[in-house]
């Protein structure tokens, strides 16, 4: 693999979870005295597993960790039932299911293996953990597989894997799930599909225009626009998304200036604030989301210098806190929400290890 594209696989390979799940005695009202981070670690074919103390933020890493995955693990997911994770093995071209135990926050590989396309290096679960959709960036496709409930187990959908536009390596799903979006990161464009029972089906039009080298997505909760990180240009593309079609058209104004590269993107636990993580200028944009018109707009002291070099990111559980993947020190960050939804610094968990993908249990 060249330099240039572990850079821009780093870069992008934060899929966004804070889904169910519990570890640890409760306190309080209802709240889990202490939860877990589960993150990607390429380098060791292995998951890093940290214990969040709910309250404080202060982290532990879990006894017997990191935890054996496939070959370069990049890209992770949490299943809504908070038993099982999904990790993308984009050295083996395959899926690894993991148990949760969630009393200790051991991680426990299911074998075998389920195999997916060529470099599979992005992952995205409905919301109801039906369906698993995995981006081949080397064989260009979209793997679509549907989630036995019981036992985590995937099963690859009539048809799949389907053709998806040359190198897609960044994928988001719409609320309603009645639409999956990639990123072609070579062809500076965005391919649409609509989704039924986890079959894909590529809309009219697609692939969409954005900017240069796209390498993150994002739908804001009410599905009505979708955000593009445009690394090379260091812009952001908005798109307004057609409801029924699931077309894309450029809002008035795009793309919106950035920060340098930016590699990842989150909605703060409000659902209208938009946190950037430019990798190039070592800070966080945050942005205020208007809900009527997709247009972003940058929150008072943004952006924030608080990461080195930040490739991923993810909301924790609890909203109080943003978990900060950063390349240069090899750590993760948790940073704590202001209550005008800015950024302060928090606790700082070196791991040793670079890693590209971060979700956390409730």
């Amino acid at each position: 693999m060249t330099p240039r594209k572990w850079i821009v696989q780093l870069a992008t390979l934060c899929l966004l979870a804070g889904l169910a799940g519990c570890g640890g005695g409760k306190s309080g009202q209802g709240v889990n005295a202490s939860h877990y981070a589960f993150a990607t670690v390429p380098s060791l074919n292995r998951i890093a597993s940290l214990r969040i103390d709910s309250f404080t933020g202060a982290t532990t890493t879990v006894v017997g960790g990191p935890f054996l995955a496939g070959t370069s693990p990049t890209s992770i997911v949490l299943a809504p039932s908070g038993k099982f994770v999904y990790v993308a093995n984009q050295g083996g071209n395959d899926i690894s299911l993991l148990k949760i135990d969630r009393s200790t926050g051991v991680l426990t590989e299911v074998m075998p293996r389920t195999p997916a396309g060529v470099t599979p290096v992005a992952l995205v679960m409905d919301s109801s953990g039906q369906y698993l959709y995995a981006a081949n960036q080397s064989s260009n496709t979209i793997s679509s597989f549907s989630v036995d409930s019981g036992s985590g187990a995937l099963t690859a959908v009539s048809s799949s894997p389907f053709a998806a536009n040359n190198s897609p390596i960044a994928l988001a799903l719409s609320p309603s799930g009645n639409f999956l979006f990639a990123a072609n990161v070579n062809l500076g464009m965005v391919t649409a599909f609509s989704v039924s029972s986890g079959t894909l089906q590529q809309v009219a039009g697609s692939p969409f225009a954005v900017g240069n080298r796209p390498v993150a997505l994002l739908v804001e909760p009410n599905g009505n626009f979708l955000y593009v990180a445009n690394s090379q240009d260091s812009t952001l593309s908005v798109m307004a998304i057609d409801t029924t079609s699931g077309a894309l058209t450029a809002i008035p104004g795009s793309p919106f200036t950035a920060g340098t590269n930016p590699s990842a993107m989150v909605l703060g636990p409000s659902g209208d604030i938009l946190y950037v993580a430019n990798q190039g200028s070592n800070d966080i944009s945050a942005y205020s989301l208007d809900t009527g018109t997709g247009i972003p707009t940058g929150l008072d002291g943004s952006p924030f210098l608080l990461a080195a070099q930040p490739v991923c990111m993810t909301v924790d559980s609890t909203g109080k806190f943003l978990l900060v993947s950063s390349q240069n020190n090899k750590a993760v960050n948790l940073l704590k929400f202001t209550s005008t939804g800015g950024l302060e610094s928090g606790v700082n968990t070196s791991l040793g290890w670079p890693v590209t993908s971060i979700v956390t249990t409730k």
